[in-house]
């Protein structure tokens, strides 16, 4: 295998990878292995065409699309690997060269990791935080514990309201045409929680169970299928069910329902503590959020455009499979949010890019401070983890595998990175602060 590497503007790398023709050769032998048994020809058996009769009744090309497929698989992680190159996007993949007798030759086009020019890192000034907890955000903090450990009830005797759910059943009409998607049975609505489009939960409050109506919407500009962007839509729907919420009484037994303690007063301090702990730790992000927004500031990178788009996909992705989580379907919530893939991606891109300008700063400072990550460091890790898959220490550590493994410990020392800029930042109060107490 030859791999050559061409260097791109905007840190974008083209590798061209070269294979033997008889690589080719053996590959698509594989490919008439794996299609035979589909092959027809007149005086053979299905299946039993030999491979030089195929090739004189279709041409080579015929296992030119399975053949380039098998190669670019087992080789692509291998040429990757030889170029040296460090690949940071999607790449695109192109084939330059497929015949028979001839090498076969494609190319791998990418972004590579952009260097950084570090500016100063330590000594950054960022915002004191205030982390001291009032009684109304434990008050607060409460009162989510009641609305986590409410009933769900059958409402009977009123109408929707504000935070109801509702049970209906719904068509969408366009045009007087239902439309694909448009459809839901025994769907349980949160009024309120604005997964619908447009107006249609608010024209929802104030009707009964057991009513049926019309419920007028309009579909945005923007909306992702071009066929109902911007159209008036009718929606036939029918309420099968109101159901509320139902808190349980704020007292001792509470407490115990839901806690090791037996009084509502030592629960109370106990969750007192929980918020101090939660409030340290969001003060940690915040400070080290703009501790590496300076630092990035002050520094110097080119980001690949191929990079930052990967990164925003990467992050659709990641929101894609937490809706699904949350019991919808990713299709049903762009159907019913207006929104669009693309749309989507691009207003992602911006903090796509922070992630990215932040990760680059850190990876540098570990190469500059020269961090390193030792097998102690390591096991404590792991030991941190253990209980979360309800395993032992030993065990977990058995089941990590050596590129899992490696990750883990580039994590921990873009950990140590951060550490390292906290230990070293100015905590000052916001600017005008000082200026305001004195007027």
């Amino acid at each position: 295998m030859s791999v050559q590497v061409e260097t791109l503007e905007k840190n974008m790398a083209k590798l061209t990878i070269e294979l033997a023709e008889d690589k080719l050769e053996d590959a698509m032998q594989k490919a008439y292995l794996k299609q035979k048994r589909k092959i027809n020809l007149p005086g053979f058996r299905k299946g039993k065409a030999p491979r030089h009769m195929v090739e004189k009744m279709f041409g080579p090309e015929v296992f030119y699309e399975d053949a380039s497929d098998i190669l670019i698989r087992e080789n692509y992680s291998k040429a990757i690997d030889e170029s040296g190159a460090d690949l940071v996007s999607r790449p695109v993949v192109d084939i330059v060269q497929i015949e028979k007798g001839k090498p076969f030759i494609f190319t791998i086009e990418a972004a590579v990791k952009p260097e950084v020019k570090l500016g100063e890192y330590k000594g950054i000034e960022v915002t004191k935080i205030d982390t001291s907890v009032t009684d109304e955000e434990v008050d607060a903090e409460i009162e989510k514990e009641r609305n986590t450990n409410a009933r769900t009830v059958t409402v009977e005797g009123r109408p929707i309201q504000e935070g109801d759910t509702a049970v209906i059943d719904f068509e969408g009409f366009v045009d007087g045409e239902p439309f694909e998607g448009g459809m839901g049975e025994n769907y349980s609505l949160q009024i309120g929680s604005h997964s619908f489009i447009d107006t249609f939960e608010e024209q929802l409050v104030g009707k009964n169970a057991g009513e049926e109506l019309e419920v007028q919407v309009t579909f945005p500009e923007e909306y992702h299928a071009a066929e109902l962007a911007g159209k008036p839509a009718t929606f036939q729907v029918k309420i099968h069910e109101i159901k509320a919420q139902e808190l349980p009484e704020l007292d001792d037994e509470f407490a115990q329902d839901i806690s090791e303690f037996d009084t509502l007063a030592e629960y109370k301090e106990s969750v007192r503590k929980a918020v101090s702990e939660r409030k340290e730790a969001e003060a940690k992000r915040a400070k080290e959020e703009e501790a590496i927004k300076k630092i990035v500031e002050q520094s110097t990178m080119d980001i690949p455009e191929a990079m930052v788009e990967t990164q925003a996909e990467n992050m659709v992705e990641e929101f894609a499979r937490g809706i699904t989580q949350q019991g919808m379907s990713f299709e049903q919530y762009m159907q019913f949010s207006g929104m669009s893939v693309e749309k989507m991606k691009e207003q992602m891109k911006p903090d796509a890019l922070s992630r990215i300008q932040g990760s680059l700063v850190l990876e540098q400072i570990v190469k500059e401070e020269g961090i390193e990550v030792t097998e102690e460091d390591f096991d404590a890790a792991v030991a941190k983890m253990a209980p979360s898959y309800g395993m032992g220490q030993e065990k977990l550590k058995e089941m990590i595998g050596e590129e899992e493994k490696e990750s883990m410990m580039k994590d921990l020392a873009i950990s140590k990175a951060a550490d390292l800029i906290l230990e070293n930042v100015k905590e000052c109060e916001k600017a005008g602060g000082e200026e305001g107490a004195e007027a």
